[in-house]
């Protein structure tokens, strides 16, 4: 199968190994990856804070570069839930008939990566191997907009040398927010120390997700507090293999 790696900005200038991961991980599982070159950002900052008319060009140019490929994946459900739920709505409030239309088209072909891995390519084993105690954080936006469910939690039950504990309080948001935790920090900040105590409360290694920007978020304040727990995006897991796992700090 051929599919289009839908990047997002975090992962692009800030984490792209969970990028990185996710192209491993779908070639060792034998299929193409490619990469639109002219993707930039897809628009959610801008819709989230407001400034919905500047997100138009950038719906527009998303859908046009992507619009060609039958499948796209993104490591990121933050992102995959704004092209699902607000590309075609930004559209639509603009009067683009002809871009709500392309726009709902390409949301119906995008998925985020564990919805890619379980629903269309039908695997859960995907031949992982990372001997680590692992704790899973559900993001809001996976959880409530994309509804993934347990895929992730049922892919990492597969990996081999993993052993997964559940995160108490797993449904309660980390306190990220992208413009939340700038806006409302102290809110952020208290939110932020109940994640962080349910986190350590598992005794895990690491603490996985499948957006880099909550990651970033609760890895940021277990490394304030030196806990020596580390973060891990949930593609890099996956496209683990033993002898990567060997080497890794």
């Amino acid at each position: 199968m051929r599919i289009a790696l839908f990047v997002t900005c975090l992962a692009d200038t800030m984490f792209p190994q969970a990028a990185m991961a996710t192209v491993r991980l779908l070639e060792r599982l034998g299929h193409e990856v490619v990469f639109p070159p002219e993707q930039t950002c897809c628009g959610q900052m801008h819709i989230n804070t407001g400034y919905r008319s500047d997100a138009v060009p950038l719906v527009r140019r998303h859908v046009r570069v992507f619009d060609p490929y039958d499948v796209i994946v993104a490591p990121s459900g933050s992102c995959v839930g704004s092209v699902r739920h607000q590309h075609a709505m930004v559209a639509r409030r603009a009067g683009d008939t002809s871009l709500t239309s392309r726009a709902e088209s390409v949301a119906a072909r995008t998925y985020e990566l564990s919805e890619l891995l379980v629903d269309v390519l039908g695997v859960t084993d995907v031949g992982a191997y990372f001997p680590h105690r692992v704790t899973y954080h559900p993001t809001c936006h996976s959880l409530r907009m994309l509804r993934v469910g347990d895929r992730p939690r049922a892919l990492l039950r597969e990996v081999r040398g993993l052993d997964l504990v559940e995160l108490p309080a797993a449904e309660q948001c980390c306190g990220f927010g992208g413009t939340f935790a700038v806006k409302n920090a102290e809110t952020s900040t208290a939110m932020l120390a109940d994640k962080m105590r349910h986190v350590l409360s598992t005794g895990a290694d690491v603490c996985t997700a499948s957006d880099a920007s909550c990651l970033m978020h609760i890895g940021g304040g277990l490394s304030r507090l030196r806990t020596g727990v580390r973060t891990v995006h949930l593609a890099e897991i996956l496209a683990s293999t033993e002898h990567e796992s060997a080497v890794r700090p």
